[in-house]
C-alpha cells in the first residue's frame, strides 16, 4: 500500500529523477529517453544557472584592485593587491576562487562587472523574484524566465521527463511554469533496492500509485519511463564514481553540483538545470582574504572547478551562469560587514564562453559615479546575459517571451557565447 504522505505529484517531483540519476543506465534506456529529445537536447547543449542566495558582495569576489577608493572604502576588508589573483591588470580574483583561475587562463571563464537588475530594490525576496521571473519590478509574472526560454521549442515534440532539473528540494521561482520540470534533493534518499534487499518505501509507493494510476503521467508515455525505472532497481546511484581525479566539497553545493554531473552523464535529456547555494549576506564580519566571506566563495569554486573537471569531454556543451539577487554597498559598515547595494558580478563558464575576460562597462567606484552614494551602478542589465546564454544553449529566439518588457536584441549581447 502506498504511503499516504508521498502524494503521486510530489512523487514525480521529488524522487522519479533520482531514480534514474545514476551512471549505470542501459543503453536501451539512453537510445528511448534521447529519441524524445527537444531541440537543445539533440544538440547536446546544456544550460546550468546557479544563483547565489543572499546578495554577494562583487566587489570582493572580482575586485577591482586598481581602483585607490577600493581601499579607501574598505579599510579592513579589501583585498590587498599582493593576494589578488590578476585577471586583466585592472581586476583580480578573491585568492579563495584559486581553483577557478586556470578556467579563466584556459578562456573557458569570463566574468561580467557591474551586472545587475534595473529595479532599485533592496529586499532579497523580491529582487531574487524580480531575477527569476525575469521581470524586474514586475510582482504578478507566473512563471519563470528558464522555463519560458524551454517554452517555444518545437511543440509538437515529446521532450524528455528529465528536461529541466534543479536540484533541491522545491522547484525555483525560475523553473516553474508551463513545461514540466523536476526537483530533487539528494540521489541517495530514492534509491530502488535491488535484488537480494527490500524495496524502499518509496518504491512501492510509486509501484502502487503505477497500478491504480490512470494519470497520464504515469500511463502513454510515461510507462516507458517507468518501465525504466524498474530495470534500475538493481542499480545503486551511490555507485556512481567522478572523473578520475576529481573531488567535490562534501557540503550540501558540492553534492548538488556531483549528481548533476551524474544527471548529466547519464544522457537523460537535461537541457536546464539550476542550483543556488546560500549565506551570501555578509553584513558583519565579512572578512578579507580570509574569514566568512572566504570560505564561502573557496567551496563555491571548489565545486564549479570539481564539477567542469567531472564533465570532462560533455564540458564542450555545457554554458553555465552564476547570478545573485544584487551587490553590496561599496563602503564596509561599521561591523566589519557590508550592507545591501545594487550591481554585483556574474560568471559565465563553458566550452563556447569566450573566456578569459573581464566583459561590461566599469562605471568606477569614484564617490560622484555611485548609485545614490553608496553602491557600485548597474552597467549591463542582467538579462542581456542570460538571453545570450538562453539563445545560445536552448536555442532561445523570442526573448520578447523569455523576458517580457526588456527589450532584447541579439545585437545588444556581449558576445561572451561564440
Amino acid at each position: 500500500m502506498a504511503n499516504p504522505s508521498i502524494t503521486r505529484r510530489g512523487f514525480m517531483k521529488d524522487g522519479a529523477l533520482a531514480l534514474v540519476g545514476t551512471s549505470v543506465i542501459p543503453s536501451f534506456l539512453a537510445r528511448s529517453v534521447m529519441a524524445q529529445a527537444t531541440t537543445a537536447a539533440a544538440n547536446n547543449k546544456k544550460l546550468i544557472v546557479l544563483f547565489q542566495r543572499g546578495a554577494a558582495d562583487g566587489l570582493n569576489i572580482v575586485v577591482p584592485y586598481r581602483e585607490k577608493n577600493y581601499y579607501a572604502m574598505r579599510p579592513s576588508i579589501a583585498i590587498r593587491q599582493q593576494e589578488v589573483l590578476d585577471l586583466d591588470g585592472f581586476f583580480g580574483l578573491h585568492p579563495a576562487l584559486a581553483s577557478l583561475k586556470p578556467l579563466y587562463d584556459q578562456r573557458h571563464l569570463a566574468m561580467v562587472h557591474a551586472a545587475g537588475s534595473p529595479d532599485m530594490t533592496r529586499s532579497h525576496f523580491d529582487a531574487q523574484d524580480y531575477m527569476e521571473s525575469g521581470t524586474p519590478g514586475v510582482k504578478v509574472t507566473a512563471d519563470g524566465w528558464l522555463n519560458r526560454a524551454l517554452q517555444e521549442e518545437d511543440r509538437h515534440r515529446a521532450s524528455s521527463p528529465f528536461r529541466a532539473v534543479a536540484l533541491g528540494a522545491q522547484l525555483p521561482r525560475t523553473l516553474e511554469g508551463r513545461v514540466p520540470a523536476i526537483a530533487m534533493n539528494h540521489l541517495k534518499d530514492f534509491s530502488i533496492a535491488g535484488q537480494g534487499q527490500q524495496a524502499s518505501p518509496i518504491s512501492n509507493a510509486f509501484q502502487a500509485m503505477y497500478d491504480s494510476s490512470s494519470n497520464s503521467i504515469l500511463h502513454g508515455t510515461g510507462r516507458e519511463t517507468f518501465e525504466a525505472v524498474k530495470m534500475l532497481r538493481a542499480a545503486d546511484p551511490s555507485k556512481y564514481q567522478p572523473a578520475t581525479g576529481v573531488t567535490y566539497p562534501g557540503t550540501s553545493f558540492g553534492n548538488s553540483l556531483r549528481q548533476l554531473a551524474q544527471l548529466l552523464k547519464s544522457n537523460l535529456g537535461v537541457e536546464a538545470a539550476f542550483s543556488d547555494i546560500g549565506g551570501w549576506d555578509t553584513h558583519q564580519n565579512q572578512g578579507n582574504s580570509q574569514g566568512q566571506l572566504a570560505n564561502r566563495l573557496r567551496e563555491f569554486s571548489d565545486s564549479i572547478s570539481a564539477f567542469w573537471k567531472d564533465m570532462d569531454g560533455d564540458a564542450g556543451n555545457v554554458t553555465l551562469v552564476t547570478m545573485s539577487e544584487f551587490g553590496r554597498t561599496a563602503r564596509q559598515n561599521g561591523t566589519g560587514g557590508t550592507d545591501h547595494g545594487h550591481a554585483n558580478v556574474m560568471f559565465v563558464l563553458g566550452g563556447d564562453v569566450r573566456g578569459g575576460k573581464v566583459y561590461g562597462q566599469w562605471p568606477g567606484l569614484d564617490n560622484e559615479r555611485l548609485n545614490e552614494g553608496r553602491d557600485l551602478a548597474v552597467t549591463t542589465d542582467f538579462r542581456r546575459v542570460l538571453g545570450e546564454a538562453a539563445a545560445h544553449s536552448l536555442g532561445s529566439r523570442n526573448l520578447d517571451l523569455v523576458f517580457p518588457g526588456g527589450a532584447l536584441e541579439r545585437s545588444g549581447f556581449l558576445g561572451i557565447l561564440g
